[in-house]
């Protein structure tokens, strides 16, 4: 990312030699010149703040700080009986309580009248139906969800959470139901247009901002704040705020994928027999096509097949 400036001190040398010569009638012509004229433009990057917008406790922000560690959900067995199981529990009550974010378009997010849309909504709507049972849908911050000991608040998450190796001490997961690029925005305001242009290193030489959630980053920018001009999100809802008309624009190949899946916390009720059936509906969805239909519907391509191929 260095940047190379080429050295224009002849060329204007020579305009201004030809600018400054004696007219026919023993003057000296000034030559008109602009501020354009007199010297190259900046570069659009120079006044951007060495500062990225990130949400609180996910993966966006450990890949900033050089923690990041992505992981694999571990061998799920069938338990073979449900008894005194959370699953028992969640067809008992007839309801799947499923957090998730209330902020997170397209994958999930809510309509003027209240109602629960987008991705991870409906499949987390799948998975209930698939367990016979209704689903029920809380939004919490991220970084409570994230936070483990849930208390029982919820039973699972269904909220594109990335398979890491801390997070495994708190959570067990599923297999990943999607698979997402993390990318690098910007604000059109920025005039980036590729990380190449930056005048620094990331994540080297650059400070993480936080939200609660990194779709607020989008928010800052659209409220015209240029400290917010960088931030790193799933590719998916950078696109999504694109399409919207927010001014965004991704501009960097992806950093890495995120594997992700439903987690159910290990601090709350025994819940072998509900992960390894969570974990079933979740494969028979990959099988019958139905994950892939939405991830074309809200994504506009496929994003439930492992990118590296396992």
């Amino acid at each position: 990312m260095e940047k190379m400036r080429r050295n224009a001190v002849l060329p204007i040398a020579m305009f201004l030699m030809v600018a400054c010569q004696a007219d026919p009638g023993g003057g000296t012509a000034t030559a008109p010149a602009s501020a354009s004229e007199a010297a190259p433009s900046a570069s659009p990057a120079a006044d951007i703040p060495a500062v990225v917008c990130v949400g609180e406790a996910t993966t966006y922000l450990d890949w900033l700080n050089g923690d990041l560690e992505p992981d694999v959900q571990d061998t799920i067995e069938d338990p073979g009986d449900a008894t005194g199981d959370l699953l028992e529990t969640i067809q008992e009550n007839g309801v799947l309580r499923i957090s998730t974010d209330a902020n997170y378009e397209p994958q999930s997010f809510r309509e003027p009248d209240g109602s629960w849309v987008g991705f991870d909504i409906d499949v987390g709507t799948e998975i209930a139906t698939r367990l016979g049972v209704e689903a029920e849908f809380q939004h919490q911050d991220w970084e409570i969800i994230t936070a483990g000991s849930w208390s029982e608040r919820w039973d699972i998450s269904v909220g594109s959470m990335t398979i890491t190796t801390p997070r495994k001490d708190l959570f067990s997961f599923t297999q990943p139901y999607y698979y997402t690029p993390a990318d690098i925005g910007a604000s059109t305001r920025s005039g980036l247009a590729s990380v190449d242009d930056l005048p620094f290193e990331l994540p080297g030489d650059v400070e993480a901002l936080t939200r609660p959630t990194d779709a607020n980053c989008i928010e800052e920018i659209t409220a015209g704040r240029p400290e917010f001009d960088l931030f790193i999100t799933s590719g998916t809802v950078i696109d999504a705020a694109t399409e919207a008309g927010q001014p965004v624009v991704r501009i960097s190949d992806p950093l890495y994928q995120e594997n992700l899946a439903v987690a159910i916390d290990k601090a709350g009720p025994a819940h072998d027999a509900l992960l390894f059936e969570v974990d079933r509906i979740i494969g028979e969805m990959h099988e019958d096509g139905t994950l892939t239909a939405l991830s074309e519907e809200w994504f506009g391509e496929d994003l439930t097949q492992d990118p590296s191929g396992n």
